[in-house]
């Protein structure tokens, strides 16, 4: 492997046959004592910074040995790909990583989503920027296994040396122009045990996949309406069913009179569920109309009498003290954060088949092996007993790393005895499904000959329910037990202050409400880090100083000032604008990767304000796939946009106030910016970064910054029109 490919722990990926007449290649992964230095493995050297990006890395490593590659003698490359796809286009990513170290066809690259494994004692975890950079190595090694078998088998049916043959669109080519499909060879190179060629994954100079702009390979399944979703799969005998709820968080069923709502067309069962009561029917229009009729009594949520300004009383209470200044000057500032809803564009939906003795659960889940374990248990069977089947996501930001649809429908499908299409309606989602937590920021800097001494961030927000785990079941029952020891964790060893600005202190503490809670578009960062540059531009202007030279003068790391360079030079920083009008930056630093974005804003219409331009430039090291990277970007961006200026969730007496789109207020069209631009810098190292969630911190706060100053006052509370 090339030397700048090991940045990532010490580990290494064996590839092995897996006995099947066709050939399939599978992958696994060893922790090192010591770099490996046998030919033809890829050994990964010693990390530079250990923090929790690396230590999912490694748990997703480890996974890879349920990664396998099988090709078919109708030519067809099939990946099992232990991740879900959830919009992000990673399943994209794993086919350009497959079709380029086995020189196959991307055409000819089916990607397949494993189920819930439940003997991996690792993660399936889909989450925190890491399906990228923990399956990049195992991909390659998998592919560039097969590809040698496949030389391999080629030789002794060409009768020529193996090293004379070359690879491409997914067949062998002899010296004499005879060729060999893969297909063709699959059932011969399953036989091969040592390959006569190297099997080592190709030196990134001759990448020609890898790095180019790709369209999605179910794009047009996505946009033709064939792509199936869970609410999509034809499960024989499984029927409609909603949930009734209560009208306060978490609240519980006293008693209910279905009497009215059991007589009505179509209706088939009605059972009482944890979380409410199901009513099954023929449509869902029955359901949802026999569900409008049952007369139901409910007990009161564990955070009724509670409202918004309640719980802002409370954080702002449980924030710790900053140090006092003493005789140095100092810059304070104050945030507070709404509780946002996650609002994918598919609310969430289950298909279940509890039968005696076994099970069968089909839904989008990003922690498979907890959702599976959680499910085993709630309806009395081994873990082994239940099925749970991953299919793709429209959309979840972190919403799907919870499992609430899927849990109920095993429950429903349980308490009925038939199989259930179970669907969340909109207004579920947006009352009774995850939010990102309520949180309060106090800041304080200190400085002098116009250089920041120290800076403190205190952070209190609702407790983010952190009980999935990585996506482990070992990991899910430790944080369980250890209560907050976990959170803290992954606060101290994700939020960085990426300037030199002195002695930096950061402190959370949680406030433990009985909320629906869960990290929005990664944990802490979307308000930790967005709090941070805010408090960056009152430095600045404190200081008298431009904020985006005074960025720069204090950063620390080249890459963060490249894409800061990038923005400020192609959005034109500080160009002249009208009254009312002016442009904002924000910066970020996380998953081995970094992004700096630069937004133009209109406030001259008070009530609405706009983002009228985007410049966004990002450092993920190796892009595998320039344009789904920047769709990532655009996405991100828009999210900042939204939950800055207009997007938030109130809490009124122990009930989430909003409903829908229609007032949970996300960015239409007309609100997102007129131009966007997406610079994606070259790599500065060889293995690829996080994406996924990397680029919201940045563009919240350059819409933030920029709102400042184009109205002259720095807004306090976001969303800001909320």
């Amino acid at each position: 492997m090339h030397k700048d490919e090991g940045s990532i722990g010490r580990r290494r990926f064996l590839t092995y046959l897996v006995a099947a007449p066709i050939l399939t290649v599978a992958c696994k992964a060893e922790v090192e004592t010591a770099p490996s230095s046998a030919a033809g493995e890829t050994a990964l050297g010693v990390p530079d910074v250990v923090d929790l990006g690396d230590a999912l890395i490694l748990a997703g490593a480890l996974t890879a040995w349920n990664l396998s590659i099988e090709i078919d003698p109708s030519n067809r490359v099939r990946i099992k790909l232990p991740r879900a796809e959830v919009g992000q286009g990673i399943t994209t990513t794993a086919a350009m990583i497959v079709a380029e170290e086995l020189d196959a066809r991307l055409a000819d690259v089916d990607v397949h989503l494993s189920d819930a494994q439940p003997e991996i004692l690792f993660n399936q975890l889909t989450g925190a920027s890491n399906s990228v950079r923990s399956l990049y190595g195992p991909i390659r090694a998998v592919a560039a296994a097969a590809r040698a078998r496949l030389v391999t088998a080629a030789a002794a049916q060409f009768d020529v040396p193996a090293h004379t043959l070359t690879t491409k669109d997914t067949q062998v080519i002899a010296p004499d122009g005879r060729t060999a499909t893969y297909g063709s060879l699959s059932e011969t190179a399953a036989r091969v045990l040592l390959p006569a060629v190297s099997a080592a994954p190709k030196d990134p100079s001759k990448f020609s996949v890898i790095g180019q702009p790709t369209t999605r390979i179910d794009a047009r399944e996505i946009v033709t309406g064939q792509a199936k979703y869970a609410m999509d799969l034809d499960v024989p005998g499984a029927l409609p069913t909603v949930v009734a709820r209560a009208p306060t968080i978490k609240g519980t069923v006293a008693s209910y009179d279905a009497s009215a709502a059991r007589g009505m067309p179509g209706v088939i069962a009605i059972a009482q569920v944890p979380s409410g009561i199901a009513v099954t029917a023929e449509t869902f229009d029955q359901a949802i109309k026999a569900r409008d009729a049952l007369r139901i009594t409910w007990n009161e949520g564990p955070v009724a009498g509670l409202s918004d300004g309640d719980i802002r009383g409370m954080l702002a209470s449980a924030a710790l003290p900053l140090t006092p200044p003493l005789l140095t000057p100092y810059v304070d500032a104050e945030f507070d954060f709404a509780f946002v809803s996650h609002a994918p564009m598919e609310v969430l939906a289950a298909v279940a088949d509890v039968r005696e003795g076994k099970a069968d659960v089909w839904c989008s889940s990003k922690s498979p092996i907890v959702a599976q374990q959680t499910i085993a248990a709630s309806i009395g069977l081994p873990q082994s007993a239940v099925t749970l089947h991953v299919v793709r996501g429209g959309g979840s930001f972190g919403r799907r790393l919870f499992f609430d649809g899927a849990l109920e429908a095993a429950q429903i499908s349980k308490a009925i005895g038939r199989p259930v299409k179970l669907m969340w309606t909109r207004s579920d989602d947006t009352k009774h499904g995850r939010m990102r937590p309520m949180s309060h920021h106090k800041l304080r800097a200190t400085y002098g000959l116009g250089a920041v001494l120290t800076y403190e961030h205190r952070i209190a927000a609702v407790k983010t329910d952190l009980t999935h785990g990585l996506g482990e079941a070992l990991t899910a029952i430790g944080f369980k037990l250890l209560g907050g020891v976990p959170n803290q964790l992954f606060f101290l060893l994700t939020e960085k202050v990426p300037y030199n600005f002195g002695i930096t202190s950061q402190l959370l503490s949680e406030v433990p409400l009985e909320m629906n809670t869960g990290s929005w578009r990664s944990v802490y960062s979307g308000f930790v880090a967005v709090a941070n540059e805010i408090m960056v531009d009152e430095i600045a202007r404190t200081l008298g100083k431009d904020p985006a030279a005074f960025r720069r003068a204090t950063l620390s790391s080249s890459r963060a000032k490249a894409v800061l360079d990038k923005v400020t030079s192609a959005g034109n920083w500080g160009r002249a604008m009208p009254p009312g009008m002016a442009q904002g930056i924000g910066l970020h630093e996380e998953y081995k990767s970094c992004v700096a974005c630069l937004v133009e804003i209109d406030t001259r219409d008070s009530a609405g304000p706009r983002v009228t331009k985007a410049v966004v430039a990002a450092d993920v090291g190796r892009a595998v796939n320039p344009r789904g990277l920047e769709a990532q970007m655009m996405g991100a961006t828009v999210d900042g946009i939204s939950v800055t200026l207009q997007a938030g969730l109130h809490i009124d007496n122990g009930a989430v106030r909003e409903s829908s789109f229609s007032d949970f207020r996300y960015a239409r069209m007309r609100d997102t910016p007129r131009e966007f631009e997406v610079h994606i810098l070259p790599p500065t190292t060889g293995e690829p970064g996080g994406a996924g969630e990397l680029a919201y911190p940045a563009a919240a706060a350059a819409v933030a910054n920029a709102y400042a100053r184009a109205t002259g006052t720095t807004p306090r509370r976001f969303p800001v029109m909320g």
